[in-house]
């Protein structure tokens, strides 16, 4: 238990100093937000602090820091390590700088900024990756608590009947303005999300529950390495590319740039927070880790959050667990598939103030998702974990370059380029070893994963050379000067 509370109390400690380090070298100051400048009342409106906080936090987290939590605790106590170093050092600097620089290009998607950074082909290659992610994404938030649902009501309302029922609320989620529906439904939801992990942590503590310390040992009962298994399987909890497609969509909205560590950074490490409770709560409810991967296994993730809810909670946490696994993973889904309609915006040119032109982009992209809920949902969590985190890393290369093009002090770059390497050798070794890749053995995969990382850095240090040389800035200016 000790583990747990100091994992706690070094969460918070990242946000407070690490938080502020990012934020001092982002430099955010009093210029005009998207919110007003571009205010065309559907997807940029100025929305108040603690909803922009609320929609953040529900965007990135649906059933995220739940699903994925409870699959890396499968590898034991050392999965806490992970989501405390990763959201600090990584995650939370991955969605603050997604978030901000998005903010300083009208909003802009990171397939935009990718061209603007990267190249035009980075462009081109994220747009497709992009909404191919989203549209995976909704596809897994769709099944999971249409599996729960259909668990929960008669005979006659089975599965396929609650994927319609979602599939329409999508088309209305991604339609609306982001003011009627989720900028109303998300900050309530975002409060039970939150809600349902303080009464899981309660009822860890109260309920007499044993929770391990932390140790290197890998736990994991399927034999699966925690190099590179473990750093994919709990994706939002620590870090997830999946929320550089969603930040712009708050950055739209945003104020004031002076909130963007609140908003972004401090949501990403409420995640994590989350997602530590459950991880903790998993193994403390089923009393190891053999138990909770046959839980997994026989019930799904959504059966084993209903287990330990009414386990600890009885009638309330049955409740509870209902509303946050139907809800929260919704909430991620809808929001996934209004991103993809916004990059495919950006690419035809279509204004989205034109009811009409929003209905010509979401409508074939929640074909497209229908189609996809047929495929098994574990199958479809692998590939998602996967494209999520090889995201995570084209995104800090995104941002690693905009600091070295518009920061008077290049080495900076290091708190984007350092996570953007570690996440380039996981992504690629995972890829190399995995029953979805090549299957590769370790002694394989370990070389290649770590030769990539190292040429990755190689390239990194090059180009912060030559940016170096290359473009003046007055400081902390967002505008490149050649």
């Amino acid at each position: 238990m000790r583990s747990l509370f100091l994992s706690f109390a070094v969460l918070l400690l990242g946000y407070f100093v690490y938080g502020r380090i990012v934020e001092r070298v982002f430099h955010p100051d009093d210029r005009e937000t998207p919110a007003f400048s571009k205010q065309d009342g559907v997807d940029f409106i100025p929305l108040p602090p603690w909803k922009e906080f609320l929609v953040q936090l529900l965007n990135i987290a649906g059933t995220g820091p739940i699903f994925g939590a409870l699959m890396g605790a499968c590898f034991g106590p050392v999965v806490f390590l992970w989501i405390i170093l990763g959201s600090i050092l990584a995650g939370g600097v991955h969605d603050y700088m997604c978030g901000m620089i998005s903010e300083r290009h009208d909003g802009a998607s990171i397939a935009e900024l990718s061209g603007i950074y990267l190249g035009s082909g980075a462009k081109w290659g994220m747009r497709v990756f992009s909404i191919l992610l989203l549209v995976l994404t909704g596809t897994v938030f769709v099944t999971s608590p249409a599996a729960l649902l259909a668990r929960l009501t008669p005979s006659s309302m089975n599965v396929t009947f609650w994927i319609v029922v979602i599939l329409i609320y999508y088309v209305l989620a991604t339609l609306l303005p982001i003011d009627k529906i989720i900028g109303k439904l998300y900050p309530v939801f975002g409060i039970i999300l939150i809600t349902m992990a303080g009464c899981i942590l309660g009822g860890v503590i109260f309920g007499g529950y044993d929770v391990p310390e932390i140790t290197f040992q890998d736990q994991n009962p399927s034999g699966l390495p925690i190099w590179p298994y473990m750093f994919v399987t709990v994706a939002c909890g620590a870090i997830s590319g999946f929320h550089a497609t969603q930040s712009p969509l708050v950055a739209k909205c945003i104020k004031s740039e002076k909130l963007g560590r609140k908003v972004f950074y401090g949501a990403m490490l409420t995640e994590s927070v989350i997602a530590l409770v459950w991880a903790a709560g998993g193994v403390a409810f089923y009393g190891a880790t053999g138990g909770l991967a046959n839980a997994i296994s026989e019930m799904g993730q959504s059966g084993v959050v209903y287990d330990i809810c009414t386990g600890m909670l009885g009638p309330v946490g049955g409740v509870l667990a209902v509303i946050g696994v139907v809800a929260c993973p919704i909430t991620s889904g809808d929001t996934a598939f209004r991103s993809a309609r916004l990059i495919l915006a950006e690419i035809t040119g279509l204004k989205q103030k034109q009811i009409r032109n929003r209905l010509i982009l979401t409508i074939p992209l929640l074909i497209v998702g229908a189609v996809l809920t047929q495929l098994d949902f574990n199958i479809l969590w692998r590939y998602f974990a996967w494209s999520n985190q090889t995201l995570a890393m084209i995104a800090l290369w995104v941002a690693t370059m905009y600091l070295l093009k518009t920061h008077p002090k290049k080495s900076r770059s290091l708190i984007t380029a350092i996570p953007a390497t570690f996440m380039g050798a996981v992504t690629l070794t995972y890829i190399l070893m995995a029953d979805e890749g090549f299957r590769l053995s370790s002694t394989i995969a370990y070389p290649i994963g770590l030769i990539f990382a190292a040429t990755l850095f190689i390239i990194y240090c090059v180009t912060m050379r030559k940016c170096a040389q290359k473009y003046v800035v007055a400081p902390f200016d967002s505008g490149l000067i050649k």
